[in-house]
């Protein structure tokens, strides 16, 4: 089981997403439930549903699926090269990553596919990381930020998107 990192282990922007995780739960087995349960979420709505945004100017559902396959590339493209080296990687702009694609000319279909087959390949990726990789840390966005964190990272901000749908999409 990876232990809950330390508010030092990443950035205060981060916190959020990690009080997601509920305390005490084997975050691996949480991205692995996840992993079905937002393919559910998406592959159950119509293409109508999908196209909603629940105020001007804010995402669709479809784009806040290419959003969230967007964070979870970058989170484990971070974890690699942190468990391999430590490194500074340059921050990525949410809003100028979904701009810069149509997630809207997709169909749901293939985004939740799509959102599937990374989850399988991230959930590889965390499950090979040693007790040693896991303290590893690189920095990001300008901050230090260890292995281990990111895959609670991960995992939270896949949950704080899913309450972000009940609260304002449903």
């Amino acid at each position: 089981m990876i232990p809950r990192p330390h508010p030092d282990d990443y950035s205060p922007q981060a916190a959020n997403y990690v009080a997601q995780v509920p305390e005490g739960a084997d975050v691996l087995q949480l991205l692995r439930d996840n992993q079905q349960i937002t393919y559910d979420l998406f592959s159950n709505m119509t293409e109508e549903q999908a196209m909603h945004s629940y105020a001007p100017g804010k995402w669709t559902l479809k784009e806040m699926l290419g959003h969230m396959i967007d964070t979870e590339r970058v989170f484990s493209f971070r974890a690699f090269v942190f468990s391999r080296e430590d490194i500074a990687l340059p921050g990525f702009d949410q809003d100028t990553y979904v701009n810069s694609t149509d997630f809207n000319n997709r169909t749901l279909q293939s985004l939740a596919e799509e959102f599937k087959a990374l989850r399988t390949t991230t959930l590889f990726l965390y499950e090979s990381f040693s007790n040693e990789q896991l303290q590893q840390s690189g920095m990001a966005s300008g901050y230090i930020v260890k292995v281990g964190a990111l895959v609670y990272i991960t995992a939270g901000h896949e949950l704080y998107h899913h309450q972000l749908i009940k609260e304002r999409y449903q």
